[in-house]
């Protein structure tokens, strides 16, 4: 009798807060609707580039005392030059992006495409998939010169790059594989379940999503990256008793450590902590290894560690979980009114629906991203504190000052851009903390 009374209450809030959004909605039309999604697009687009404007000026800045020993004089030179060619490039990719989504809307693209999808089937969810699909393969076609380009001109420029062409197709063939049959099996269950149940879908995707998280969670390292990367069990010798010595002296429970060839792609350094329980493991780059020390790489576990004994892992799988639920209920409440379809010149659909929800929805995804980046710069500074005071703050300080040097770090971004787009605090931020006595 509780869960029917239960199920009773959601449906009623659920319809209360329905009708609510269909007043507001009936107050706009579908041409205001349509102008309102391209203004939301234009002014992310001036707002970004205004703020990586700002972040620009700053290149040349004179390096802060903390830092000013990760770049000799030439090197600070390349890194000033790495940083303008991506800002350029950025600012040409992010233009020609732009400008092909507003052409896309004027020239009504949604309905082409629609309509295309529909010839093919009645059905609702075949529908969705073939919309999504011709989406998704025009976007990749269109942008892949310009990843092609990033890849084998910048990047092999201040070599960085160790990408071989065939790698690279594959790692598109590969991509697209995974985001057809992983996205196109969740699309397909959330269209069902919205065909099914209308606007109570929300919950069944909530739980679904929650799953998949869950999964992808646990079994990342172990399902994922093998199919793009080779890990192997570290070898013993020095680095693998001093991190085992490490994890046994803070009661870290660890018997999987292993590295990945990152190398077969970038010179850039990378580790990660990945998994629960028995699948829980750590994860060496190759360039990790081959850049720092062996208290240097102890240093950066014992910050991944940190993470994990501060329960920040469990923290960003919940409120992930949460601001999911969130959205999924506020597009419950507006995915049926058809002006969401009609602004876009199409018949009213669930795909359509979904696309002009994302537009009308971004602003409070950014206010969303802003709160969990603070969140998140927070946490490094517990993750690194947690170093210091279980292994040492001097060898995390010098592995981080290589890490940045390594790969032309920015190391005097704008205090806007950083806190509109870092999840880390600035270099000079961390080393500070770590250096402080109290």
């Amino acid at each position: 009798m509780k869960q029917k009374d239960n199920e009773n209450l959601t449906n009623f809030y659920s319809q209360l807060f329905h009708n609510y959004s269909t007043i507001k909605f009936n107050m706009i039309n579908a041409e205001l609707l349509f102008y309102i999604l391209i203004t939301i697009i234009i002014v992310n687009f001036i707002f970004d580039k205004l703020l990586s404007f700002l972040n620009a000026k700053h290149f040349a800045d004179a390096l802060p005392e903390e830092v000013a020993d990760v770049y000799d004089e030439e090197e600070y030179k390349k890194s000033q030059l790495y940083k303008k060619k991506n800002f350029k490039f950025g600012l040409i990719t992010s233009t020609f992006s732009i400008v092909l989504t507003i052409a896309f809307f004027l020239l009504d693209g949604f309905r082409i495409v629609d309509e295309y999808a529909r010839s093919f089937s009645s059905n609702s969810i075949l529908i969705s998939l073939m919309f999504f699909g011709v989406i998704m393969i025009g976007s990749d076609i269109l942008t892949t010169p310009f990843s092609y380009y990033k890849t084998f001109v910048i990047e092999e420029k201040f070599g960085f790059n160790k990408t071989t062409k065939k790698l690279f197709w594959l790692d598109k063939l590969k991509g697209l594989l995974m985001t057809a049959i992983i996205g196109g099996a969740i699309l397909s269950l959330v269209v069902w379940f919205y065909n099914i149940t209308g606007n109570l879908f929300w919950i069944y995707t909530w739980v679904l999503i929650a799953v998949v998280t869950l999964f992808m969670n646990i079994f990342y390292s172990t399902l994922i990256v093998p199919l793009f990367n080779k890990q192997t069990p570290l070898e013993n010798g020095e680095l693998k008793t001093q991190i085992e010595t490490f994890a046994s002296k803070v009661g870290f429970k660890l018997d999987k450590i292993f590295v990945i060839d990152g190398s077969k792609r970038s010179t850039k350094a990378n580790a990660y902590f990945a998994g629960f329980g028995k699948t829980k493991r750590i994860v060496l780059f190759d360039t990790l290894i081959n850049d720092l020390n062996t208290d240097e790489i102890v240093a950066v576990l014992a910050h991944e560690v940190g993470h994990y004994k501060r329960k920040h892992t469990i923290f960003n799988l919940i409120a992930s979980i949460i601001l999911t639920g969130i959205t999924l209920f506020i597009l419950s409440l507006l995915i049926s009114n058809p002006l969401l379809s009609e602004a876009l010149n199409t018949q009213p659909s669930f795909h359509i629906g979904l696309i002009a929800f994302g537009i009308l929805y971004s602003p409070i995804s950014e206010i969303t991203g802003l709160i969990m980046n603070y969140i998140s710069r927070i946490f490094e500074y517990q993750a690194d504190n947690y170093a210091k005071e279980h292994f040492a703050s001097e060898p995390l300080i010098t592995s981080l000052k290589k890490l940045s040097k390594n790969s032309l770090s920015n190391l005097t971004p704008h205090k806007a851009y950083v806190f509109m787009h870092y999840s880390h605090p600035t270099l000079r931020e961390r080393i500070v903390n770590l250096m402080d006595k109290n």
